[in-house]
């Protein structure tokens, strides 16, 4: 287009301006016309043809009307009086942290909420995001390009602060941070998709406590983790003492047999036994044997 505005300029110049009396426009008016006619044709050639670029679509506007047909990545013929406005359909980010310079803004930009207990909270949170490519046309016409500050972010920090109203700040911070994350990725989504957008994961990437409230959570953490190095100390103890009291039954019931079950004559046996080992053993003894009931002496000497 801006080759035909030349061409164009080019004309007026010739039939406005130059003298066509003048011995100038005689020896090169033919060339100039021609000249700007072919460039007024190039450029309406060249305006009629479009490249959209991958990953993106595009969205025609003429004067103001927007047109509702899209036009996808590749090269296009269209009115070269139409205005064509480029949306990416890839995962976009979009960054919230109280770091500097790891957020889309400069500076502190975590989202300051109140929870229920009255205590301020720091939220750092990335969301992922994509536009419907079959909703861009409304986007233009309702929103405009720019839908990363007029729709992402003012929605994900209204609704991550209307959320944040029912969790005190401990179990934000612990028990219930996923359920909050569910919540907000719910309310954030359904208002997205009404706005041609499509939310993909949203991220806590981290909660901001006061000292004061960290300070409490660590005690409390600290006293839970004595705790279960007390019950799992008392557990092995108890299982120490019960195994201790099974094996003294078992010592007990060993002997209460052996007290009932033994007579003179297996202790006789038993004694003949023994005996008859020693015998067969290959050092030299010297057995006394007595008359009664009583146990053999019995002398060794080695070879």
């Amino acid at each position: 287009m801006f080759l035909a505005i030349i061409g164009i300029t080019i004309l007026i110049i010739v039939f406005f301006i130059i003298n066509k009396s003048s011995e100038f426009y005689y020896r090169f008016g033919n060339l100039i016309k021609s000249t700007g006619g072919l460039l007024i044709v190039l450029g309406f050639l060249l305006a009629s043809v479009i490249q959209i670029g991958t990953g993106e679509v595009g969205v025609q506007s003429l004067y103001g009307n927007v047109n509702s047909e899209i036009l996808e990545s590749g090269l296009h013929l269209i009115n070269p009086l139409v205005e064509v406005k480029n949306f990416d359909k890839k995962t976009q980010n979009y960054t919230m942290s109280s770091v500097h310079d790891e957020g889309d803004k400069n500076g502190d930009d975590a989202i300051r909420v109140l929870t229920a207990d009255g205590l301020e909270v720091g939220i750092d949170l990335t969301i992922l995001y994509r536009v419907i490519p079959a909703k861009t046309p409304e986007i233009l016409k309702q929103i405009g390009i720019d839908y990363k500050n007029v729709v992402v972010r003012p929605i994900t920090r209204t609704k991550i602060r209307d959320n944040a109203v029912y969790y005190d700040a401990v179990s934000l911070y612990s028990t219930k941070r996923n359920e909050f994350q569910t919540r907000i990725y719910n309310d954030i989504e359904k208002d997205f998709k009404n706005r041609g957008i499509q939310l993909e994961q949203l991220l806590i990437r981290n909660i901001n406590l006061p000292e004061s409230v960290k300070q409490t959570i660590e005690s409390k953490i600290n006293a839970e983790q004595e705790s279960q190095k007390m019950k799992f100390v008392l557990d092995k103890e108890r299982q120490e003492a019960d195994r201790k009291r099974v094996e003294a039954q078992g010592i007990a019931d060993y002997q209460k047999i052996m007290s009932n079950g033994l007579t003179d004559k297996q202790l006789q046996y038993e004694m003949i036994k023994a005996q008859k080992d020693i015998a067969i053993s290959p050092n030299t003894k010297i057995i006394i044997m007595s008359g009664g009931k009583s146990s053999p002496i019995i002398l060794s000497a080695d070879k």
